[in-house]
C-alpha cells in the first residue's frame, strides 16, 4: 500500500513537471508576451488530459467503464476468473475508453486488432485450433453414449433463445433474431463460440456477450452445484462409473477425421470451427508433428487469446456497454447455465430409466456443457463429496468433451439457419 501511495504521488509530480515544461515551451512561440503565452501553453496542456475529458460531456461513463477494466483486472488476477481472457478483455476496456487516445478510431491499435482479428473471424478460429491440440477424447471414445449427455447440455442454447424472445415481447428488449441467436449461444458455455457467432450476428453486443460467456465459465463451481444437488438424489450421486476400456491412438488418431468427415457431410456451415478444432487435435494424436502440436497449445494459442481479449475490450466502449441489453444479456447468460446444466443432469437420470442396468452418474450430465474442464471437475468434486471412492474425473471429462463438440454443433445450426 505503502509503494502504491508513493508511486502514485511521484506520477502526479512529474506530470505537473511535464505540465510547466511543456506550457513554457509553447508560450515561448506564442504572440502576447511571456506570461500570457505560458498560460495559454498550460491551459492548452491541461485541456488535453484525460481529466479533462472525462468531465465533459459523457466522459464519466467512459470513467466507469475504466473502472470497470480495472475490476476486470482485480477478477483475474487476485481471484482467478479466468485471467487468461479478463486480463487482456479488461485491458481493451481501459484502452477503448481512455479518451484523446484514438485506440478505437479508424487505424487505432484496437481498431486494427478488431478488422483483421475478429471481423475477418480469423482469431476464433485459430484458437480452437488450439483447443483441438488440448483435448484428449479417450473419455469419449471409452464410452460413447456420453455424447448424448453434451447434445442434452446445449438446451441452455435454445432455451435461453426462448428467453431473449420473451425478453424482447415481454420486456421491450428489441433483440433481432440474430442478435437473438448470438445471444443464445452464452448456453453452449463456450467462450470462442460465442464470439464468433456475435462477431458475425451481433457486433454491437460481442463486449457484452464474451464478458457473459467467460465470467459465467469462470463462477462454474458456483452456479452448477446448487442445480445439480437439487436435481438428484443420494443415491444417484453415490452411482459409480469405472473406467470401460483403454482406448488405443489409432482410436484417437481417427476420431477427429470421422468427426470432420460427418461435419462435412451433415453440416458444413460448422467447418470453419469444427474443422480447425479437428485439426488441432488431429496434429496432437497423428505422432509425427509434435513441434506443430506443441506451437498449437502454447505460441499460437497464447497470441490468438491475448489479441482475441483486446478486440473484444474495443467493444466495451461505454456508449455500447452501459446499456440496459447488457445487463438482460448478463440475465439470460446466467439463464443459460442453470438451465444447460439442468438439461444434462436431467439427461441422465432418463438414461437411467431407459437402461437400469448401465446407470449413469447424473452428476456427470452437469459436465455436458462447455466450460472445458471446470465443470467436469466441478462433476467430479461432487462425486467425491458423496462418496470418496467415487472417481468420475475420467466419465465427466467424456461429457465435457461431448459438450465441447456440441457447442460447435448448435453453432452451425444456427448458422445453418440463419446463414
Amino acid at each position: 500500500m505503502k509503494i502504491a501511495t508513493s508511486c502514485t504521488k511521484v506520477t502526479w509530480m512529474l506530470t505537473a513537471c511535464f505540465a510547466l515544461l511543456a506550457g513554457s515551451l509553447l508560450g515561448a512561440q506564442t504572440s502576447g508576451g511571456e506570461v500570457a503565452g505560458f498560460a495559454e501553453g498550460t491551459r492548452q496542456i491541461l485541456g488535453s488530459t484525460g481529466i479533462a475529458d472525462y468531465f465533459a460531456a459523457g466522459g464519466m461513463k467512459q470513467l466507469l467503464m475504466v473502472g470497470i477494466g480495472f475490476v476486470m483486472l482485480y477478477l483475474g488476477v487476485a481471484k482467478g476468473v479466468e485471467p487468461l481472457l479478463m486480463i487482456p478483455i479488461g485491458f481493451g476496456a481501459i484502452f477503448a475508453n481512455s479518451p484523446g487516445a484514438e485506440m478505437v478510431s479508424d487505424h487505432g491499435f484496437l481498431y486494427l486488432i478488431f478488422k483483421a482479428g475478429l471481423e475477418t473471424e480469423v482469431l476464433p478460429i485459430l484458437v480452437f485450433m488450439g483447443i483441438g491440440a488440448m483435448c484428449d477424447f479417450a473419455p469419449l471414445i471409452a464410452n460413447p453414449r456420453l455424447a448424448l449427455l453434451g447434445a442434452a447440455a446445449q438446451l441452455g442454447v435454445f432455451g435461453t433463445l426462448i428467453g431473449v424472445v420473451l425478453a424482447s415481447d415481454l420486456l421491450g428488449f428489441d433483440f433481432n433474431i440474430r442478435q437473438a441467436c448470438a445471444v443464445a449461444i452464452i448456453g453452449a458455455a463456450d467462450g470462442p463460440t460465442s464470439i464468433y457467432l456475435s462477431t458475425r450476428y451481433a457486433p454491437e453486443l460481442m463486449g457484452s456477450i464474451a464478458v457473459a460467456a467467460y465470467s459465467y465459465m469462470a463462477m462454474v463451481p458456483l452456479i452448477q452445484p446448487p442445480v445439480m444437488k437439487a436435481l438428484t438424489t443420494k443415491a444417484e450421486r453415490l452411482i459409480h462409473m469405472p473406467i470401460n476400456r483403454e482406448v488405443s491412438q489409432k482410436e484417437k488418431m481417427f476420431f477427429p477425421l470421422i468427426v470432420l468427415a460427418l461435419c462435412v457431410l451433415l453440416l458444413p456451415m460448422a467447418l470453419p470451427l469444427m474443422g480447425t478444432f479437428c485439426f488441432g487435435n488431429f496434429i496432437r494424436e497423428c505422432g509425427v508433428a509434435e513441434r506443430l502440436s506443441k506451437a498449437l497449445q502454447n505460441e499460437m494459442m497464447n497470441t490468438a487469446t491475448i489479441l482475441l481479449g483486446l478486440g473484444v475490450g474495443m467493444k466495451m466502449e461505454a456508449s455500447v456497454f452501459l446499456t440496459p441489453v447488457t445487463l438482460a444479456i448478463l440475465g439470460l447468460g446466467l439463464l443459460a447455465f442453470v438451465v444447460g446444466t439442468a438439461g444434462g443432469v436431467i439427461f441422465a437420470k432418463i438414461m437411467n430409466r431407459l437402461s437400469p442396468n448401465h446407470p449413469v452418474n447424473p452428476l456427470i450430465g452437469s459436465a455436458g456443457v462447455s466450460a472445458f474442464p471446470m465443470a467436469a471437475r466441478v462433476s467430479h468434486k461432487l462425486g467425491q463429496e458423496a462418496d470418496r471412492t467415487n472417481f468420475l474425473i475420467f466419465q465427466a471429462m467424456g461429457a465435457n468433451l461431448a459438450g465441447q463438440i456440441g457447442s460447435i454443433v448448435a453453432a452451425g445450426v444456427i448458422l445453418a439457419l440463419l446463414g
